[in-house]
């Protein structure tokens, strides 16, 4: 499992392992409809758990604050890890500052493609 892959699991999104029963043959002649992709309410989720955390973890500006949330590992070591597994351009690998922006970016994105209710001014 990537890590990104965790953070989805801990959101519960993607979670459904429901297959597919296999089409008959007369099925096959139409399109089957397009699958919908279930809307996590992920915002609801980080709140109540920012609520319970003793810290004030600010989750909609700090990658470091959103893997705590989540009882991630939030080191600079896994924020590397993810960094690499999301594609993160080298340059920025190398400051740690504007990785973690890079990264914040792209997880609430890649959340988002996955189904997760991100708020469009968190994703500009």
């Amino acid at each position: 499992m990537g890590f990104f892959s965790k953070i989805l699991a801990k959101l519960g999104i993607g979670t459904d392992t429901a297959q597919a029963a296999p089409m008959p043959a007369a099925a096959l002649a139409t399109p089957p409809p397009p699958n919908e992709v279930a809307v996590v309410d992920v915002v609801a989720q980080l709140e109540k758990r920012a609520a319970a955390n003793p810290q004030k973890l600010n989750w909609k500006t700090s990658i470091v604050d959103l893997l705590k949330l989540l009882d991630i590992d939030s080191s600079l070591a896994a924020r590397k890890e993810l960094a690499a597994e999301l594609g993160c351009p080298a340059d920025l690998m190398e400051n740690s500052a504007k990785m973690n922006m890079w990264l914040h970016k792209t997880v609430l994105a890649r959340i988002a493609a996955n189904g997760g209710n991100i708020p469009a001014e968190l994703l500009d």
